[in-house]
């Protein structure tokens, strides 16, 4: 992983660079991922944190550990979709849950200055 980050990142961080190069296909089915201490070490952080990192992508069924073996990419073989399927289907899930929060914040505004000039007609006519 070519990745030179300013500050030492968090897991979430570390995982998403991870679905992003799985969506890209960076890391092909059965590819091994960098070992946990190498990346931690990288990156200038501890190795919990890489294992947090590689735990989401084995939760999001992207990778699956190997006891004394490393992370590797899930084999297509072995499930309905390749890594990068499932990678980029879950960066467009976050992509749209994005856009649904931003719109849930605008109607929070607009009801709270509808309530707002409720409250000022209601304050008028008292």
């Amino acid at each position: 992983m070519d990745w030179k980050p300013e500050k030492p990142p968090t897991a979430k961080e570390i995982a998403a660079r991870f679905r992003d190069d799985l969506a890209a296909e960076r890391y092909s089915p059965g590819a091994r991922l960098p070992g946990a201490k190498g990346m931690a070490k990288e990156l200038g952080v501890s190795l919990m944190t890489v294992q947090s990192a590689y735990k989401q992508l084995a939760e999001d069924g992207l990778v699956e550990g190997r006891a004394g073996s490393g992370t590797y990419v899930i084999d297509p073989k072995k499930g309905n979709q390749t890594a990068g399927q499932t990678a980029r289907g879950l960066r467009e899930l976050q992509d749209h849950l994005a856009h649904v929060t931003s719109q849930l914040s605008e109607l929070r505004v607009r009801v709270e200055q509808l309530e707002a000039t409720r409250s000022g007609v209601v304050d008028e006519s008292q």
